[in-house]
């Protein structure tokens, strides 16, 4: 379109100019020694006197040519001779033969030069006209289009993705089949009475597949799929908005059955009244005009909406009351089966080797979404085709865990004095053996004092199940392994850094927690202490409200200082008794740098390591502990900020 309008302007702008060019001549013609003009009693009287050398005719134009080598123009009648033009005037016969007389072809060029400098002001004006014309026709056009709708089409007869192509959300994909068959089979329902949600919210973390999972819908429905983002109706002129969802249902209707996706609709839906100063802006006339809309909606017209968001805790009530978005639909992060199935989907097509195990990957992934997944998978077949190898290995593949877990390759090139290794080494062994004997049903999978990302060292455990209930003495293990690293240092170099900023703030986190959230705490009793505010326009927590008092506060300290002294009492008996062991953990760190499960099991059971070439027994783990201060110490752990919520019994 860009270029249609840049040839047609190119256009209109050569044709002004030439107009232009031609009207100039006419006015101002050039040539500096142009013949006068001459009538023709002049002529016939220098004829007379002997003073005209020759006479050209071309046409009627006469170009007289005088003895002194003056020239002049004359015009004849058209329907006289000059001879007798020139006989009338009084010329005798005597006198002409005295003159050359020459006949000339009429001049084309002339003519044409003639005719352009007659119309040329008339198609300057002409042309100036339609210039201006196509300007305002442009702008109007322009502007006009502000109101329609950006939202993108799938044809029906190209499906691109169905439910095949998505795992590890099989309670998601049951509700939404019931979509599907009401696209196909709509009768079914109405026989029945049966009415069929208008609206299908999918609710989930980022990268759980929501805009996957309405696509797969359209493609086993094999109806038009229309696609836009929240974000995408409001501009900043007024009513812009409300005129895009206009057109979009209007669209819809047009393409019916079909579906209407609508990505991020917390860009638009939230609650009303959130914004500065409660004003009434375009994005609240926007959410009014998809509320209108929505009601609209007969129960024959085959359209639904899906829309998706992260944040569904700030939509507007009226956008989840029965009759627009009634039915809600989570995709929660996948469970271990979830993510076996989730990684055969992104393997597929890929040359794995033959030790490739997706079962100890997906169990090495706790946490991970969709999203996380497929990034691993790339970055295990990039870290391959570095190595020039023809499949992908499980050494890749564990080397990615570690890629996206902590964000980084490893840090090899780092120069690390011997003072900050033997702290760090000292560090991580305290972390590993306090979690060997305290938390043995989350062992370690890995420690190394080799710097990747932004953790200089790191111990990582993985557990050996999900759980979705978390006992005390869970939160205790936790507590004091993260305490382990500062206590290593402590007995084994008499002092203590600041590296362990991290642990410290996750050993802080965990006993608050558990004593304001989880009724943990045997003095203060089953009670949640405070409420936290959030303002719906930020859309992030901002304050925690205190409803209690200051005596009350006063003793969830104290709790909250017990819970820590315990783990600390328990993280520094554990040292003190297996001393030896944490001697010959760190040494062994400070000859090989990294220590496998296998590895470290073996030491621990054995007080020796294995043969170099056995490979490790699982790969990394995704819950690692590292340092986030590595200008002071490099090796300090990190860990969750706070510990997860236990599900109700």
């Amino acid at each position: 379109m860009n270029a249609n309008w840049s040839r047609n302007n190119i256009f209109v702008y050569l044709l002004i100019l030439v107009a232009a060019a031609a009207l100039f001549l006419s006015i101002f013609p050039s040539g500096d020694e142009k013949p006068l003009n001459m009538d023709m009693t002049a002529v016939a009287d220098a004829v007379e006197h002997r003073n005209v050398e020759s006479i050209a005719i071309s046409g009627n134009e006469l170009l007289v040519t005088m003895n002194n080598g003056e020239t002049f123009q004359a015009r004849k009648d058209a329907d006289i001779s000059l001879l007798a033009t020139l006989q009338s005037l009084g010329v005798t016969p005597e006198r002409l033969k005295s003159v050359q007389i020459f006949i000339e072809p009429p001049s084309q060029a002339g003519n044409w030069l003639a005719l352009l400098s007659s119309i040329g002001p008339l198609i300057f004006i002409g042309a100036l006209l339609f210039f201006l014309m196509r300007q305002a026709q442009g702008s109007n056009s322009q502007a006009m289009s502000f109101g329609k709708s950006k939202a993108k089409m799938m044809d029906s007869d190209k499906p691109t993705v169905t439910f095949d192509d998505v795992a590890g959300c099989d309670e998601a994909k049951q509700e939404l089949s019931e979509v599907v068959e009401f696209l196909q089979e709509p009768q079914k329902f109405a026989s029945l009475g049966a009415r069929i949600p208008k609206g299908v919210l999918m609710v989930g973390h980022p990268g759980t597949g929501k805009t996957l999972m309405a696509k797969a819908v359209a493609g086993e429905a094999a109806v038009p799929f229309f696609s836009i983002s929240g974000s995408e109706f409001v501009e900043m002129f007024v009513g812009v908005g409300a005129s895009r969802v206009r057109d979009l249902f209007e669209q819809a209707k047009r393409n019916s059955p079909c579906i209407v996706f609508i990505d991020e609709i917390d860009a638009v839906g939230r609650h009303r009244g959130s914004g500065l100063g409660g004003s009434h802006d375009e994005r609240e006339q926007t959410l009014n005009q998809i509320l209108v809309e929505m009601d609209g909606f007969d129960t024959d017209t085959g359209v639904i909406i899906i829309a998706a968001t992260n944040r569904p805790d700030i939509l507007d009530p009226a956008l989840l009351r029965p009759g627009r978005f009634d039915r809600r639909v989570v995709l929660d992060r996948p469970d271990v089966r979830g993510r076996r199935a989730i990684l055969g989907i992104h393997v597929k097509g890929k040359p794995l080797a033959a030790n490739i195990d997706l079962d100890v990957l997906a169990r090495a992934t706790p946490g991970f979404v969709g999203a996380d997944l497929e990034n691993l998978v790339n970055e295990a077949a990039i870290l391959a085709a570095r190595r020039n190898k023809r499949s992908i290995s499980m050494h890749e593949f564990e080397e990615a865990i570690e890629r996206v877990a902590l964000g980084g390759p490893e840090r090899k090139s780092r120069v690390m004095s011997e003072v900050q290794r033997r702290l760090t080494a000292y560090h991580e062994a305290g972390h590993a053996v306090v979690a060997k004997i305290l938390d043995p049903e989350n062992p370690i999978q890995k420690v190394t004092i080799i710097p990747r990302g932004q953790a200089a060292g790191y111990a990582w455990q993985v557990p050996q199940e999900e759980r979705t209930l978390h006992r005390k003495e869970d939160f205790m293990a936790r507590i004091s392994v993260a305490l382990g690293g500062r206590i290593a240092e402590e007995l084994t170099f008499g002092d203590i850094s600041s590296g362990a900023s991290s642990d410290l703030e996750q050993v802080t986190s965990i006993a608050r927690a558990m004593v304001t959230r989880y009724g943990m705490s045997e003095k203060l009793g089953p009670m949640v202490f405070g409420k936290k505010d959030e303002m719906v326009f930020l859309g992030r927590e901002i304050s925690e409200q205190r409803d209690y008092s200051e005596e009350v506060a006063e003793e969830i300290d104290r709790e909250v200082r017990r819970i820590v002294d315990e783990g600390y009492r328990q993280s520094r008996q554990v040292l003190q008794t297996h001393g030896e062991m944490l001697e010959l953990v760190a040494q062994t760190l400070l000859d090989r740098e990294s220590l496998t499960a296998a590895e470290f099991r073996a030491l621990f059971e054995d007080g020796e390591l294995p043969p170099l070439d056995i490979p490790p027994a699982a790969p990394p783990p995704t819950t690692p502990s590292h340092d986030t201060d590595p200008d002071l110490h490099p090796s300090a752990e990190k860990g969750p900020a706070t510990p997860p919520a236990p599900a109700p019994a």
